[in-house]
């Protein structure tokens, strides 16, 4: 038996003993699929952390992800196997910065992607996904909005919104380094394959996609269109998640890695399990108004 199949059991085995449910994004490394429980976008998993009956939840994304899900679940003990999993997109907005932006903009409506840190939620109004951000800011009575801290996501919103939209300047690193003149290149190299891109890139990559969507929506998409053969437009593990998906179809990478996705290992779940580390603790007062703007973005979608 190999080491990774000794992992995997030994992670199965203590899953069950403990009571522990596995969440896992579509980012991570295809291995860690294999001890997963549920597997998804940030939208999906945000629902699989309010509905498990779970005692411990092992989250393998990154910490503003788990944040969410002890905000969702506080008496139960989440884990995050890597602690330094961080996302540099969420660092690049403060709750005093939020704060500041309300003071500037009193009439409007504070909508922060989940990419954000606990205490970024806890001063916001509501908060939305990749999937369901155009419905988020349109259910609003605001007619004004601050969008943060994605400004190329907060850009596709725009497009699909009527409403005054004020962009904070943050990005996702992985997605703001693909460039539109490198795409139409590569797709030149492969002309019938149809174009799937995150709407975390910037505007000359959504230009020339055939579709625009979530993680979660990617698959879909392939298994109802036409064509054989996608090129995938995101963090590279997602087309690993796709062929698993949909094996019936080609899908091609145009990515990046994100070092932070990567950064959770077999070894690092089994840790967590073994020895309860490391556990997600956040302040009571914080985690009351952060699960506000979750609670509300979960009763429009």
């Amino acid at each position: 038996m190999s080491d990774s199949k000794k992992l995997i059991e030994q992670i199965k085995k203590l899953k069950k003993e403990k009571n522990a449910i596995l969440l896992v994004h579509n980012y991570q490394r295809p291995e860690i699929y294999e001890v997963a429980d549920f597997i998804g976008d940030s939208l999906e998993l945000s629902r699989k952390a309010s509905q498990t009956d779970a005692d411990t939840i092992v989250f393998c994304g990154v910490k503003f992800m788990a944040e969410t899900a002890k905000i969702l679940s506080p008496n139960k003990n989440v884990l995050l196997p890597v602690i330094e999993a961080g996302c540099s997109m969420a660092d690049m907005i403060t709750a005093e910065q939020v704060l500041e932006l309300r003071a500037k903009y009193p009439n409007a409506a504070v909508v922060s992607y989940v990419n954000t840190n606990a205490d970024v939620k806890a001063v916001s109004d509501i908060c939305c996904t990749s999937a369901n951000a155009i419905k988020v800011v349109n259910s609003l009575p605001n007619d004004e909005i601050i969008f943060l801290p994605d400004k190329n996501l907060g850009h596709y919103v725009q497009q699909h919104s009527t409403k005054t939209i004020h962009l904070w300047a943050g990005y996702c690193a992985v997605h703001q380094d693909l460039k539109g003149t490198d795409l139409i290149a590569f797709k030149k190299e492969h002309p019938l394959a149809k174009i799937i891109a995150h709407p975390e890139c910037q505007e000359d990559i959504l230009e020339v996609a055939d579709f625009v969507c979530s993680t979660g929506g990617m698959a879909k998409y392939a298994e109802q269109n036409g064509s054989e053969e996608f090129i995938v437009v995101t963090e590279c593990g997602m087309t690993d998640k796709l062929r698993q998906d949909v094996p019936s179809k080609n899908f091609l990478s145009f990515c990046n890695l994100c070092s932070f996705m990567k950064a959770t290992t077999l070894e690092s779940v089994l840790a967590a399990l073994q020895e309860n580390k490391h556990q997600i603790i956040l302040d009571e007062e914080m985690m009351n108004k952060a699960r506000k703007s979750i609670v509300n973005m979960l009763a429009v979608v």
